[in-house]
C-alpha cells in the first residue's frame, strides 16, 4: 500500500526533474559565442573571431604594475588584426566555463583561463564578457580581463 502513495509524489515531481535536465539553449548558444571566438584565435581567423563581436565591441585588461591595479583598454580591431597576421606560434587560450548569467538579451559569462603560445604557458586570469542578443545571435559586447603569471592551476 506504502508504494501506491509514492506513486502521486513521483508523478508530480518528475516534471521538475525532466526540466532541470533538459539543456538550456540560450546558455549554449551564449557559450557557443564564446568558443567560436577563442577557436577563431586558435586558427588565427580573424573573420571567425570577428563575427563573434557586436558592432561598438569594447576590450579591457586589468594588469599590475609596480603595486598599483591598471585598467587598460584595447583596441578590438587591432586584436582582430592582430589575430589574422600570422605569428610563429598558436595563440591558445584555454577557458573553462564557471558562470553564465542570461536575462532577456543580456548575457555575462566568467571564465578561468590559461594562455599558452603553442605548447609553452604564458599566463593565466579571468575573462569576463557582456554578450548581447541582436538580430543575427549573441555577440560580445565587452571584454575584460585580468592577466597574471602566479597563483595559476
Amino acid at each position: 500500500m506504502k508504494p501506491l502513495l509514492l506513486l502521486p509524489l513521483l508523478l508530480l515531481s518528475a516534471p521538475a526533474a525532466f526540466a532541470q535536465t533538459q539543456p538550456n539553449t540560450e546558455t549554449e548558444a551564449v557559450q557557443q559565442t564564446v568558443r567560436r571566438f577563442f577557436e577563431g584565435m586558435r586558427r588565427g581567423d580573424s573573420t571567425a573571431v570577428r563575427a563573434t563581436l557586436a558592432p561598438g565591441a569594447v576590450f579591457h585588461t586589468l594588469t599590475t604594475k609596480n603595486g598599483q591595479t591598471q585598467l587598460r583598454p584595447e583596441n578590438p580591431s587591432g586584436f582582430v588584426k592582430a589575430v589574422g597576421t600570422p605569428h610563429p606560434q598558436v595563440w591558445d587560450e584555454r577557458i573553462t566555463f564557471e558562470k553564465v548569467l542570461i536575462d532577456a538579451n543580456l548575457a555575462s559569462v566568467w571564465t578561468p583561463y590559461e594562455f599558452y603560445l603553442g605548447s609553452t604557458f604564458s599566463h593565466c586570469g579571468y575573462n569576463s564578457f557582456q554578450l548581447v542578443k541582436l538580430a543575427d545571435g549573441w555577440r560580445i559586447a565587452h571584454v575584460i580581463d585580468t592577466r597574471r603569471k602566479e597563483k595559476c592551476k
